[in-house]
């Protein structure tokens, strides 16, 4: 890349942190979706067995995938969170941008709002997103 030319690229950081008020309607929301990802991606309507005797429905989620999931999102409410959590649709009405990777994970914390490890932009080196004027 030369010198005038400039990434297409911007990695865009988001660090949420957010109180579980209701960890049984997080769950409830968390597992309908997984119904209803599983009756879109037909897992519901018969998988077929695949080499190996593992079910796979024709489009993606297979029975396996959907146990899984609906173990971890009853077991975790960080899962039950990250599964309901989509970076796309941080982007998604955004004019001129397509998402081209994303990544994300939740765990479960301690949480001091007074504590100055939960300041912004402390723990990344000063690369909060703030540009300095000249």
């Amino acid at each position: 890349m030369g010198t005038t030319e400039t990434s297409r690229f911007v990695r865009l950081r988001v660090d949420l942190v957010v109180a579980i008020e209701d960890s049984v309607a997080l769950t409830g929301a968390a597992l309908q979706r997984i119904e209803e990802d599983a009756a879109a991606s037909g897992s519901h309507g018969g998988p077929t067995p695949s080499e190996g005797g593992l079910a796979v429905d024709t489009h993606g989620m297979s029975t396996e995938e959907r146990i899984h999931a609906i173990t971890a999102v009853q077991q975790d409410e960080a899962e039950a969170l990250a599964y309901l959590v989509d970076p796309f649709d941080l982007v998604i009405g955004v004019p001129g941008v397509d998402l081209a990777q994303a990544s994300w994970s939740s765990e479960e914390i301690d949480y001091d709002p007074d504590s100055p490890d939960w300041h912004l932009g402390v723990d990344d080196g000063g690369e909060d997103g703030e540009t300095e004027e000249d």
